[in-house]
């Protein structure tokens, strides 16, 4: 089956015109046609995820499936359509009134696909086990044909609603989609804000889709759950749906190929809100994952299924999921009500340069042949690795003047010198050509300034917080995050980020990545509650200070954990007393 342009460009689900049109079919032509895996967004799921997740949503061959729908909107190699298939036929056939299977199961499935040649591939999949579960070749390929679209899930027409939607959505990058298609979402879909990835337009179009009751069970990243873009579709769950199970796969091989990002399985459903159950990497085989499912989907919850928790009002509007224990989450509400955050509290947390060409505006300060102005000695993650600031000589253009805008390189003959002959790199970027005339900018504007504040050094992706003193000395590079503070001795805050309490904020509100590594972002870290500094007794400031100096970690916990006014069950919440 070889479909055309034009076959594709019928799968637009109407408003669409003229040159508009043209370009959006352009757009999915040119994707339907990517042959990357990272364009697609493609990451296969095992077999025994894949059969989990039918589990938990409930599509299990002891109810009347050909008499339900099912919709899979990027059913890709058919990791999740052939096993649901396969469910669906048994389920058939074990029914008494079973009858003709074209008129039983022509309605049953709903699946789609962009990528050509997957899709031509996939389709070929179905009709041959569709041939070999003993169905004539003639009703095999009208089954196939009733059941598979060609298209673009967040365009194309869809049949009515469903009762489960299963899969596991594409993780496109923004910069991936071609402008007009990105246009065209961003007009449909609320939840596509800020930095959205393409899964999150196609949760939310997979839950518009389904009926009462109906459920949907996707594996993908968790950052929708807790960034700052996942916010509109928090929102749109917490009003109109049930989050039912989340399930933490982080470190499991839930795919065929490795991935950095931290994914889960959610099943949320239309439904009343209610209690969410939750599991924590758990191993995947057949045995342990069946035995899981039919804990969490048991009514009431077995008193003896250490391995599920059940949490009540995790969905609160747009804020992140608070998905840790719940003394934890009662530890976290607590010092929410009762501090200020970091930056009422009279910090500020910023991040450092970015240049979008770091070999041209970064090297060896010493040999930086500009003017002494027009460079500044940079930190980077490299000289912060021991915990100390450890500076290996490295420098960055500044080609900012201190009141503002870009300086005039006629004043500055040795930059223009410099710049002229890295002007091919440097002008090939994408602020550049945006801004001809502002070639020679940094992405992030440098305030001089900043080189001359302490601040508080922290690397996004750590395992542990990793924060670090700097006296006044240098600029941060982008890969660092800063805090500074006009209020607070920067040692006792040092002492209070290194602290449990910290790691805590971090870890609730910050996706996780691969080998339980969390993301110290700006984001995440202005979640982070604080009293004011003029609150903390003397003899406290000393104690969290000396902590810091020492890089004593225990004696991080016990300073922090008295400023907190923590109690002997929120110490052990966190893994300890402190003493």
């Amino acid at each position: 089956m070889n479909l055309t342009s034009r076959q594709l460009n019928l799968d637009l689900n109407g408003g669409l015109s003229g040159a508009h049109s043209a370009k959006v079919a352009a757009a999915i032509e040119k994707l339907s046609a990517a042959s990357g895996t990272e364009s697609r967004g493609a990451v296969f799921t095992r077999l025994e995820v894949v059969e989990f997740i039918l589990d938990l949503v409930g599509y299990t061959e002891d109810k009347p499936l050909a008499d339900n729908r099912l919709l899979e909107p990027s059913f890709g190699g058919g990791d999740f359509l052939l096993p649901a298939v396969s469910r669906l036929l048994r389920a058939w056939r074990a029914d008494t009134g079973a009858t003709s299977a074209l008129d039983d199961l022509g309605g049953a499935i709903q699946a789609v696909e962009l990528h050509r040649e997957t899709f031509e591939s996939t389709r070929a999949a179905v009709i041959a086990l569709l041939m070999q579960e003993g169905l004539a070749k003639t009703i095999a390929l009208a089954l196939a044909d009733r059941w598979l679209t060609h298209g673009d899930f967040l365009l194309a027409p869809l049949n009515g609603q469903f009762d489960f939607v299963v899969g596991n959505p594409p993780y496109v990058r923004q910069e991936l989609i071609p402008a007009p298609l990105l246009a065209e979402y961003r007009g449909r879909y609320q939840t596509m804000y800020d930095r959205a990835d393409l899964y999150i337009p196609f949760i939310e179009r997979s839950l518009t889709t389904l009926s009462k009751g109906g459920s949907l069970g996707f594996i993908c990243a968790d950052r929708w759950m807790k960034n700052r873009y996942g916010g509109p579709l928090r929102s749109l769950v917490a009003e109109q749906f049930h989050l039912k199970i989340y399930v933490d796969m982080v470190d499991t091989p839930a795919f065929h190929s490795d991935v950095i990002t931290y994914p889960a399985i959610t099943i949320i459903s239309r439904e009343t809100p209610g209690a969410t159950r939750i599991a924590h990497r758990p191993a995947v085989n057949r045995a342990t994952l069946t035995k899981l499912a039919a804990a969490l989907r048991a009514n009431p919850l077995p008193k003896d299924c250490g391995s599920v928790r059940e949490l009540a009002r995790v969905t609160n509007g747009a804020e992140p999921w608070l998905l840790e224990s719940a003394d934890q989450m009662a530890l976290i509400r607590r010092l929410e009500q009762q501090f200020p955050t970091l930056e009422e509290a009279g910090c500020m947390v910023g991040i450092g340069v970015a240049t979008g060409a770091d070999k041209a505006f970064i090297g060896d300060f010493n040999s930086l042949d500009v003017e002494p102005d027009r460079k500044l000695p940079l930190v980077t993650t490299g000289d912060i690795v021991s915990g100390e600031v450890k500076w290996r000589g490295q420098g960055v253009i500044n080609p900012f003047a201190d009141t503002g805008g870009l300086v005039d390189l006629r004043d500055y003959p040795r930059l223009h010198r410099y710049l002229e002959a890295r002007q091919e790199i440097i002008a090939a970027r994408h602020c550049a050509q945006k801004s001809p005339t502002h070639w020679y900018r940094t992405i992030g504007r440098i305030t001089p300034s900043l080189a001359k504040k302490p601040m508080l050094l922290i690397p996004d992706i750590k395992g542990e917080a990793h924060i670090v003193f700097e006296g006044g000395n240098l600029y941060p590079h982008h890969n660092l995050y800063f805090v500074t503070s006009e209020t607070w001795d920067l040692r006792a805050l040092q002492a209070v980020m290194l602290s449990a309490v910290t790691r805590l904020f971090v870890a609730t509100y910050s996706t996780k990545m691969r080998g339980g590594f969390l993301r110290f972002q700006a984001q995440y870290l202005r979640r982070l509650r604080l009293p004011h500094w003029r609150s903390v007794p003397a003899s406290l400031r000393v104690e969290l200070i000396d902590a810091a100096k020492k890089r004593d970690m225990q004696g991080c916990n016990r300073a922090a954990f008295k400023l907190y006014g923590l109690n002997h069950e929120e110490k052990s919440g966190l893994g300890g007393n402190g003493e």
